[in-house]
C-alpha cells in the first residue's frame, strides 16, 4: 500500500532525525600517494569465485550530465541534516558525477529491480549515522516506485534509535539498527555525553541492539567508523584492559585500531555463530572525512566543489581504519564460506577519498539545534553516497547469479 507523501515524511523525519552523530576532528593532508593497490581490492574481493574478472570499485569519477536520481523537492524523505539545497548550498556540479569502472559498467540504479530482488526479504544497516545515511539515500532511490509504513517498535522498552519499514507491495521489511560502535558500549563521563566524551567498549560482546534481531535478516550491511575517534575504555572479560585517550596514566595506551579490529571481530563471530542466520552480510569500508584547515569545532570545512583531479594521499589513520577491518572481513569470509554464509566488500573508502565535494559542509543543519553546522563526515543527498547503493544492488545481483537464481542479463 503507497502512503502520501507528506504522512510518509512526517513519520520518517521525526525517526531519523533522532540521531545525530558528532563530527570528528579529522584534517585532509595535500599530498601525492598512490592509490590502494588494486590487486589488493581483488583480493578482498573474491573475484575468484565470479565468472566476472572486472573490479567494480577500480575506475574514476565521470561527469554525468543527467544529474541525480531524485532531488530534495522529489523526495520529500531528506532529513536537514543532509539536505544541501535546503539550506542554500549554491553549486550543483557535485551531484552531476557518476563513478565509472575500468573496463565495465557500473549500472544505474533501478528501484523496481532492486525491489523485486527484495520481495519477501528484509535487509538491515547496522552501523552508525553514515550507515543511515545510506539507508536515506536508498529510501530516495526508493521513493518514485513506492514508499514504506514506519513499523517501529512503540513500546517505552524500545530502542528510540533502531527503524523498521515495510514495503507492503513487496513484502519487505526495511531496518536500521544504531549501533556506533558495534560492541555493546556506554557512557562513562562524570560530565555526561557530549562529542567528545569518555566513552566504555565491551570489545567481546557484540550490541544486543543488533545481536537479538538479525538473525532472520536476508541482506545485513555493517559499517562504522567516526566514532572510534573518541576517547574510548576498553573492556575484555569485564576487565579493564586499556583505554584510547584516556588520559588516565595508570591505564595501559592501546590504540583506536585495537577497539576497530576487536569491534569487528566480535560482530563477524557473533554472525557466524549463529544458528539460523543464513544471510549475505556486507561490510561497506571506511568511509573518510574531508576537513581541512582544522576540525569540526574550529573552523575546519571542506568548500572543494569537484572531486580531486589527481591522487590524493589517503592519510595513514584512513588507511589502516581500512586495512583493519577489511582484515577481519577476510578471516571472516573464510570461514563463512565452510559454514555456507557470503561476506562481501562494498569498498568505496578510496572511491570516496576522491569526493570532498559531497559532504554538507556549512549547508548541514543540525537536528538538535535550529543551527547549521560544518558536517564533513556524513554526504549530502542527493550526492556521491547514491553510489554506494548502485554497488549494493550490484553486489546482490551478483549474489544471486553465483546461486543461478538470476539470469546473466538480468
Amino acid at each position: 500500500m503507497k502512503f502520501h507523501q507528506t504522512n510518509c515524511h512526517k513519520f520518517l523525519v521525526s525517526t531519523l532525525s533522532l540521531i545525530f552523530i558528532t563530527s570528528i576532528p579529522l584534517i585532509l593532508l595535500k599530498n601525492s600517494h598512490p592509490p590502494l593497490s588494486s590487486s589488493l581490492r581483488r583480493t578482498e574481493l573474491g573475484d575468484d569465485d565470479d565468472n566476472d574478472k572486472c573490479d567494480a570499485f577500480s575506475g574514476k569519477w565521470v561527469i554525468n550530465p543527467q544529474g541525480p536520481y531524485y532531488t530534495n523537492e522529489t523526495c520529500p524523505l531528506i532529513i536537514d541534516q543532509h539536505n544541501c539545497m535546503k539550506f542554500g548550498r549554491p553549486d550543483l556540479q557535485f551531484m552531476k558525477w557518476r563513478w565509472k569502472p575500468f573496463g565495465c559498467e557500473l549500472p544505474l540504479f533501478d528501484a523496481t529491480q532492486f525491489l523485486e530482488i527484495v520481495r519477501g526479504k528484509s535487509m538491515a544497516f547496522v552501523g552508525d549515522s553514515v550507515g543511515r545515511n545510506q539507508m536515506q539515500s536508498l529510501l530516495c532511490l526508493l521513493a518514485h516506485v513506492t514508499y514504506a509504513k514506519d513499523i517501529s517498535n512503540k513500546s517505552p522498552s524500545a530502542s528510540i534509535y533502531s527503524i523498521h519499514l515495510f514495503y507492503s507491495e513487496y513484502n519487505f521489511t526495511l531496518s536500521a539498527f544504531w549501533s556506533p560502535f558495534l560492541v555493546k558500549y556506554k557512557d562513562s563521563d562524570p560530565e555526561g555525553h557530549s562529542f567528545n566524551s569518555l566513552m566504555s567498549l565491551y570489545l567481546d560482546e557484540a550490541d544486543e541492539e543488533w545481536a537479538n534481531e538479525i538473525k532472520n535478516f536476508d541482506y545485513v550491511i555493517v559499517s562504522v567508523g567516526q566514532w572510534f575517534f573518541r576517547p574510548l575504555l576498553y573492556y575484555q572479560d569485564g576487565q579493564l584492559i586499556g583505554c584510547h585517550k584516556c588520559n588516565h596514566n595508570n591505564i595501559t595506551s592501546l590504540t583506536r585500531y585495537y577497539g576497530y579490529k576487536m569491534a569487528f571481530q566480535t560482530t563477524f563471530k557473533t554472525l557466524l555463530s549463529l544458528k539460523n542466520y543464513k544471510g549475505v552480510t556486507f561490510l561497506r569500508t571506511f568511509s573518510a572525512a574531508h576537513f581541512e584547515n582544522g576540525d569540526w569545532k574550529n573552523g575546519g570545512s571542506c568548500d572543494r566543489t569537484r572531486p580531486f583531479t589527481k591522487e590524493m594521499k589517503i592519510e595513514e589513520y584512513n588507511k589502516e581504519f581500512y586495512l583493519t577491518q577489511v582484515e577481519e572481513f577476510r578471516k571472516a569470509k573464510v570461514e563463512g564460506i565452510q559454514n555456507g554464509l557470503r561476506f562481501v566488500l562494498i569498498n568505496i573508502t578510496e572511491i570516496m577519498w576522491l569526493r570532498p565535494d559531497g559532504h554538507p559542509n556549512r549547508y548541514g543543519h543540525s537536528m538538535n539545534r535550529n543551527v547549521s553546522v560544518n558536517d564533513c563526515v556524513h554526504w549530502c543527498l542527493p550526492g556521491p553516497i547514491d553510489t554506494w547503493n548502485e554497488f549494493l544492488v550490484y553486489l546482490m545481483k551478483r549474489e544471486l547469479l553465483l546461486r543461478g537464481k538470476l539470469k546473466k542479463n538480468a
